[in-house]
């Protein structure tokens, strides 16, 4: 299949070969017949990653502080191969679009193979076919045309506008900005019994206003405007004023404060400044108003990822049923948005579209990429066709987000042989596939495993894929290495068990990469293993909001399983002996989030360690810091950058800068399979970290020390 990409470094666009996007629980699988192009949320997008180096920057000064907090942190090199990575990736365009279903995910009721759907969403983007949750799709009859139905996204934020604008049948309104969302505005209104007037800059885009049926539209620029407004009104203002522009101008919000009448409404749906004087608001008493997206459910995962809706009787509209209701305006013929509709494009062309966006040469409105929905699409891409011997790690990724191709394909490559990667977006797969020179691209996770050519899979998809996909690879005689956790709960984690213990010939490493570390390698050699040993760890892991997939029980598992089980290990490691038991305390929190712990373990051979575990700290001050007691000896590690020790004499060890051991490890494991040697990591070791790790949740809810 084929997808519109685009170049945040250079503002490239391409058409590329990519394979079918993940088929996730909830998700319906859609074939675009079309698809929308955002002129203001897109053309923004485009002109931001056409502009230099230097405006990008004046552009995004909050990305720049990150990126500059980042370089303390991290160092330059580190940030410099992030930064880039992420800048020369091929991301992806649109969120509304309209087509036919051809596969259905998990779970989902109330759609079918064949159904038309119209869609929207970050994965509702330019590609022939997209995977979109259920919650933001909605059937079409097909009595109705999909090229209208395809602006079923943008025609929901018009419809939550008016909506936010709480308008009564007979009342007026001023819209502000006669783009497509405008215009779709102005059609709803009029047709529900409104009476709409509208205005904008451009005379262009009056006069495209005014050939699309628009009747009450008039340049903002217009001597008498006022007046025309005042009249059409009848000299009391306007009951609302929509704001659809898009400007860094303070104009819109200042004119229509300007334009309503006393106790008037102004809602702002464009993306326009809010820094309005006083006199007009404070007078007239306005009540001011923002207009999220689509409607409620928007940026909620629970309702758009989930498709846990919210009950009609409280939340009457959501951003289903305002695209629902677009739907229904079509079908019953009352709306025909056929007059927006300025340019169509097919897919192959479509990158023209946007420099016509940016030139502003010709006046447009709606702007549809057509899809060729005739020809036949491949599910998977072949890039190379390589062969490898059986006794070489060759290696099949299932998930390759940030973290592996920051932390883990850069430090594999020359070590192994990358044979098939499938990830949930087909522009990420053919980025790294591209880049690491892979020989396929695969469209689901299960074609990786079941590929006899592969031996080794590497496992950093969320962590609730972890498990299913770990005894699947194992079951199919594959080596595994899983970035962790490796389980989400017990009952995962003795299905691993049981699999692995079926057959032992095969490796299962999971991520624990400090072990690896120089500066604990280093003082690891201080000790000697029967040594008893006081460790303290410290994490100040800094302030994760409280929405994000690492925090969400069914996706991340918190932060406790999702990263605090790397120190229980690490923990472990250093103490030379297996953990007998575990008592934790967490401090309160307003989101009964376990993100403030102390870790409390006892060690077989008497070895204790405390892990004080924070989110409640500064990200100015250094992240990870240890220290190990014993027989006299003390050992401080700073951050991986520095390690002191004080025994017989001052010793102090400086690294370059902040190694992890995420190529060390990964380095190991690569090894020991083409070599035939056992695990860097036994399995053995990381089942017992990881039951340690859920044994920390159960000390908590009991209140109780745990003994495994």
């Amino acid at each position: 299949m084929k997808q519109l990409t685009q170049q945040l470094k250079s503002g490239k666009m391409e058409i590329l070969e990519v394979p079918f996007p993940a088929l996730n629980k909830g998700y319906i699988m859609v074939r675009n017949h079309y698809s929308v192009i955002s002129t203001g949320t897109e053309g923004k997008t485009v002109t931001e990653a056409r502009k230099n180096y230097l405006a990008k920057a004046k552009s995004r000064q909050k990305e720049v502080r990150q990126v500059i907090q980042m370089v303390k942190s991290n160092g330059l090199l580190p940030t410099y191969k992030l930064v880039m990575n992420k800048l020369e990736a091929p991301s992806s365009l649109g969120y509304s679009c309209a087509g036919e279903v051809i596969a259905i995910g998990e779970g989902v009721t109330g759609f079918q193979v064949g159904d038309w759907v119209a869609c929207g969403g970050s994965t509702a983007s330019h590609a022939d076919v997209v995977s979109v949750p259920t919650n933001l799709a909605v059937k079409v009859p097909q009595t109705v045309d999909l090229k209208q139905a395809a602006f079923s996204t943008i025609a929901a934020i018009a419809i939550q506008g008016i909506r936010q604008a709480d308008l009564r049948m007979g009342e007026n309104c001023l819209i502000i900005g006669m783009g497509i969302i405008g215009q779709i505005t102005y059609k709803i209104l009029e047709l529900s019994g409104m009476k709409p007037i509208g205005i904008d800059l451009s005379e262009d885009q009056v006069r495209l206003s005014k050939s699309a049926g628009i009747n009450h539209v008039y340049n903002r620029n217009q001597n008498g405007l006022d007046a025309t407004i005042l009249e059409f009104t009848k000299g009391q203002g306007a009951d609302a004023v929509i704001i659809t522009a898009g400007t860094s101008s303070l104009d819109p919000v200042e004119y229509a404060g300007a334009m309503a009448r006393k106790k008037g409404k102004v809602v702002i749906v464009g993306a326009v400044p809010t820094g309005f004087s006083r006199p007009n608001y404070y007078r007239k008493e306005l009540d001011l108003r923002m207009s999220s997206s689509y409607g409620p459910g928007r940026y909620d995962g629970n309702y758009e990822e989930k498709g846990i809706d919210y009950p009609i009787a409280y939340v009457r509209w959501t951003e289903n049923r305002n695209m629902q209701s677009y739907i229904d305006f079509l079908t019953s013929k009352r709306l025909d948005i056929s007059g927006l509709i300025t340019h169509t494009f097919p897919l192959e062309e479509s990158p023209h579209a946007y420099d016509l966006i940016l030139a502003k040469d010709e006046p447009f409105a709606g702007i549809v990429i057509q899809y060729d929905d005739g020809s036949e699409l491949r599910k998977k891409v072949e890039l190379n066709s390589h062969n490898y011997l059986p006794e070489e790690a060759n290696v099949g990724f299932i998930g390759a987000g940030a973290f592996a191709q920051a932390s883990l394909l850069p430090n594999m490559k020359g070590y192994c042989n990358f044979v098939g990667i499938a990830t949930g977006r087909g522009n990420t797969a053919k980025h790294v596939g591209d880049k690491y020179g892979f020989n396929y691209l695969a469209s689901t996770g299960d074609e990786i495993v079941a590929d006899d050519s592969v031996n080794t899979v590497f496992i950093t998809t969320r962590h609730n894929l972890h498990a299913e996909n770990v005894i699947k690879s194992v079951q199919s005689n594959k080596h595994v290495f899983v970035e962790k956790p490796l389980a989400m709960n017990e009952d995962e984690l003795l299905d691993i068990k049981k699999t692995y213990e079926q057959t032992k010939s095969k490796h299962i490493m999971v991520g624990f990469n400090r072990r690896f570390a120089p500066a604990i390698q280093e003082l690891k050699k201080l000790f000697l293993p029967e040594q008893p040993k006081s460790i303290v760890i410290r994490i100040n892991s800094g302030v994760v909001p409280p929405d994000h997939w690492v925090n969400d029980p069914i996706l991340g598992g918190g932060r406790i399983i999702g990263e605090a089980c790397h120190f229980i290990d690490l923990a472990m490691f250093l103490a030379d002996s297996p953990i007998v038991s575990v008592s934790a305390e967490n401090m309160p929190d307003p989101n009964d989030l376990n993100n403030t712990v102390v870790i409390n373990l006892k060690m077989e051979n008497g070895s204790i360690a405390s892990i004080n575990y924070f989110a409640n700290g500064n990200k100015t001050v250094p992240k990870e810091y240890l220290e190990v007691f014993s027989g006299g000896t003390i050992a401080q590690m700073d951050d991986f950058k520095t390690l002191k020790v004080f025994g017989n004499r001052t010793q102090k060890f400086t690294y370059k800068g902040k190694d992890k051991g995420h190529a060390n490890g990964v380095r190991a494991f690569l090894k020991s399979i083409k070599e035939g040697t056992p695990c860097p990591i036994p399995f053995e070791e990381s089942h017992l970290s990881t039951l340690a790790t859920f044994k920390v949740l159960q000390s908590i809810m009991e209140n109780r020390k745990i003994v495994l």
